[in-house]
């Protein structure tokens, strides 16, 4: 196709979405696309120590459809000053600046809320004892092995896979892991939606220490008034995706989602949670089941009114409550425009770190004799949300309950009692309480079909692998 005829395309493409969904969603389109480039280049450039050049081909090729846009992208590293700098064809441009301590932020052209970056030189020890020691822990038999080997292994046609980072734990140890090249285990790896579930657990230490409540009115400044309707949404309904808020769907990574209105909320808006909180229903509150991130970022700015107000505040409390006692000492929180924790997908951990995460719900939200999470925590995240098709708790994703996602899943070889954080194209920690495993894979690989990213078959091989050797190191 001629450039020409790419142009027009391209036009076309915008014109039609303007006379579909109106001039101002489809205007969005141009900074939504080059807003989530920026900001991943920029977070996996200067936090995680990527090549930008081919994790942009990796990230783009991996949602359908971007292929319409890609070729007319433009995108500028800047090392000296730490930034990146998207265009799109000149109808769209998005800067994203990097911070010492605090990651990336999408610059809309207002100053960005100053942060005073939490001292990192006074950690107490962690409360979880040591999973691995300095070195990659080779998959400790040849079952194992070949599980790792099958996930990294690219299919012969596209989609293509792009596995990088595979840790598995049994019994609080890694028994197996690998990695890609120029990844290793203490490169810090984007979550994704995975962030959801972090926030999920810092919302649960709220309501241990009784500065939240899961059910009565959420103390959202915004719905404060008794006759607004959004008064009656709860916090238990913001963290299973029932608010009812009118802010489209997360649920696709693909050139079609650019045109949700909760993307506006992420590329355009500075202040993501009050965008959030100015939307009005949809549905009723706890009457339907919709994600969006938008659920996600309100719940991000109750936790930072709780921890004290400010952004150091929060970030203070994610570190003392949360990564401190788990070990998790490779890990950026990063912040919106506004200083408020980007909690719907913008946490960058370590693989080991993120399996980490994973053994404190194993572990039924202790960590080391203490209680991290309220008692019952950990089943209440995992209890199935009514009609969420995809299987959905609180912050997690679960094989409880009969929806279409959880026996799809069972077919395909995961046992019944997993449950699991979930980013898009291809993020996963995994928790199964019956076989004391916590699984993290992490890449750029499609969501549809499910089967891309291989996490089906990796699941039940290593299900398969630990059961068949159940007497290897860290194993009981």
């Amino acid at each position: 196709m001629t450039r020409r005829r790419k142009i027009v395309l391209l036009t076309t493409t915008i014109v039609c979405a303007g006379l579909a969904l109106g001039a101002a969603r489809a205007r969005d389109v141009p900074r939504v696309a080059t807003g989530f480039v920026a900001g991943i280049l920029c977070s996996e450039t200067f936090v995680s120590g990527l090549d930008p050049q081919p994790n942009f081909a990796e990230t783009t090729d991996a949602m359908p459809g971007t292929g319409l846009i890609t070729w007319a992208m433009d995108y500028r590293v800047d090392r000296v000053r730490k930034d990146v700098t998207v265009t799109l064809f000149g109808i769209g441009r998005s800067h994203a600046v990097y911070r010492e301590g605090l990651g990336c932020t999408l610059d809309h052209g207002a100053a960005l809320a100053d942060v005073a970056v939490p001292p990192a030189d006074d950690r107490p020890p962690a409360l979880l004892p040591e999973i691995a020691g300095p070195a990659i822990v080779s998959p400790q038999t040849e079952e194992l092995a070949a599980a790792l080997d099958r996930a990294f292994t690219e299919p012969a046609q596209p989609p293509h896979r792009r596995t990088r980072a595979i840790v598995v734990m049994k019994a609080g140890r890694v028994i197996a892991e690998r990695y890609a090249d120029g990844i290793g285990p203490e490169t810090q790896l984007l979550g994704f939606s995975m962030t959801k579930s972090v926030i999920s657990a810092l919302t649960g230490v709220l309501v241990r220490e009784g500065k939240l409540k899961l059910d009565g009115p959420a103390p959202v400044a915004a719905w404060a008034n008794p006759d607004d309707p959004r008064h009656a949404i709860t916090v238990d309904q913001l963290l299973r995706h029932t608010a009812g808020l009118a802010l489209g769907s997360s649920l696709e990574a693909s050139l079609g989602s650019a045109f949700e209105p909760v993307n506006r909320m992420k590329f355009v808006e500075a202040d993501m949670a009050a965008y959030a909180a100015s939307i009005p229903l949809k549905t009723a509150p706890g009457t339907a089941w919709n994600y969006h991130d938008g659920n996600t970022l309100i719940l991000s700015r109750l936790i930072r009114v709780a921890a004290g107000g400010s952004p150091a505040d929060a970030l203070r409390f994610a570190r003392r409550e949360l990564f401190v006692p788990l070990g998790m000492r490779h890990v950026t929180l990063e912040l919106d425009g506004s200083g408020t924790i980007e909690g719907s997908s913008e946490m960058l951990a370590s693989a080991r770190d993120w399996a980490r995460f994973g053994q404190l719900y194993l572990n039924d939200g202790v960590a080391g004799g203490k209680r991290i999470l309220p008692e019952g925590w950990v089943n209440y995240s995992a209890t199935a949300t009514p009609n969420a098709w995809v299987g959905i708790g609180a912050g997690f994703w679960t094989n409880q309950g009969d929806s279409f996602g959880a026996n799809f899943r069972i077919e395909h070889g995961w046992p019944r009692d997993a449950f699991f954080a979930k980013g898009t194209i291809g993020q996963y920690t995994i928790v199964i309480p019956s076989e004391k495993l916590v699984i993290v894979r992490m890449g750029r690989s499609p969501n549809w079909p499910p089967q891309v990213d291989g996490v089906f078959d990796l699941v039940r091989d290593v299900v398969a692998a630990t059961r068949e050797k159940g007497k290897m190191a860290g194993a009981d």
